[in-house]
């Protein structure tokens, strides 16, 4: 039964930082014509299996993109300096779309295999009532 209930553990941390990881893309997505703008991620690190009885993942620190800041130039945007050029932001569509669906895969096959688990302890738990 404890087998169960680590995999189930390990599900639940495992939604949590995906969920993390989805909601930081949709912020990028939102923010990627934000002039200065930098990409966020956030770097995942495995739990120590003996501390929590089980493995398990979690979201680490929310770190910010060093990729340098692309210049744009248009002389009419109100933050263009005097040669009429200003930070653009460092998001890439197409990086942050590929990293949000393959985060909400990866929650949802998360979310299969706490279902997963669940059906089996409703299974031994109607084995253990006969």
């Amino acid at each position: 039964m404890t087998d169960l209930i680590q995999s189930m553990a390990a599900s639940a941390s495992g939604m949590h930082a995906q969920s993390a990881r989805l909601r930081l893309s949709a912020e990028n997505l939102a923010n990627a014509d934000t002039p200065g703008y930098r990409r966020k991620f956030v770097e995942f690190h495995a739990l120590d299996a003996q501390d929590r009885g089980g493995a398990a993942v979690a979201a680490g620190r929310v770190r910010l993109s060093e990729t340098d800041l692309p210049e744009i130039h248009d002389p009419d945007h109100p933050l263009a300096d005097a040669q009429g050029k200003y930070e653009g932001s460092n998001v890439d569509l197409w990086v942050e779309i590929a990293d949000s669906r393959e985060a909400q895969r990866s929650y949802e096959a998360n979310l299969r295999l706490l279902d997963q688990a669940r059906q089996m302890t409703r299974g031994l738990l109607d084995l253990l009532r006969r």
